[in-house]
């Protein structure tokens, strides 16, 4: 089931996948996290968060229109490979399309491009690196 969260619910998950453990949580925290528009969903399977994305209204430089972008979005591992990614990121966007934003746009991770390309994203820039973390390409989607 997918619902709204608040920025401390994403922490742990974030922490966990996407930083290896290697930080406390409020070094997992976003700038714009708690901002008004800023909103953070979660995929539970019975009572625990599996899934998490976050949301921040954000435009990429080439591209003009209402945008979102898409920051740490994490799957814990036993739930990789059951849509659930796929379930939220198609929430999103179509709450998003409710909301009357243009596109949505991510640093996706490379070995995440096949996930994004799969719902729907495409690559607009060449592969880049962000230290510590590993090479990325920025996507972007449509919404309207």
């Amino acid at each position: 089931m997918i619902k709204f969260i608040t920025a401390d619910d994403v922490l742990p998950i974030r922490n966990t996948v996407l930083r290896e453990g290697k930080l406390t949580l409020d070094e997992c925290r976003f700038v714009n996290d708690d901002a008004e528009d800023t909103f953070h969903l979660g995929y539970f399977v019975g009572d625990e968060l599996a899934c998490i994305a976050s949301f921040h209204p954000q435009g990429y430089e080439k591209f003009e229109g209402k945008a979102y972008q898409l920051r740490g979005m994490a799957t814990l591992e036993k739930y990789r490979g059951k849509g659930y990614g796929n379930m939220l990121v198609n929430f999103a966007i179509t709450y998003l399309r409710g909301q009357k934003v243009n596109y949505m746009w991510c640093n996706a991770r490379k070995k995440a491009v096949p996930f994004y390309l799969g719902v729907g994203f495409e690559i607009v820039s060449p592969e880049f690196d962000i230290p510590d973390i590993g090479p990325h390409h920025v996507m972007y989607v449509k919404i309207r």
